[in-house]
């Protein structure tokens, strides 16, 4: 008589299926910034939250970076 360790199944997609899975949606009710309407031709803004101020910046790389 076979013995089961675990009571669970796993189930694994095809290297097809997975290739053809849609990426995460943007969900309606998230609102969507233009990054260089949100820094107003500049590199860098301040942004309040909390308290406290942190800092988002578009490097030379042309990525955005936050930091408190």
């Amino acid at each position: 008589m076979p013995m089961h360790s675990s009571s669970h199944t796993v189930l694994r997609l095809s290297p097809r299926l997975r290739a053809e899975r849609p990426s995460a949606p943007v969900l309606p009710s998230s609102p969507l910034f233009d990054s260089t309407k949100l820094l107003g031709g500049t590199r860098e803004v301040l942004i309040r939250h909390g308290g406290e101020v942190y800092r988002l910046r578009h490097t030379r790389n042309d990525k955005l970076i936050l930091t408190k």
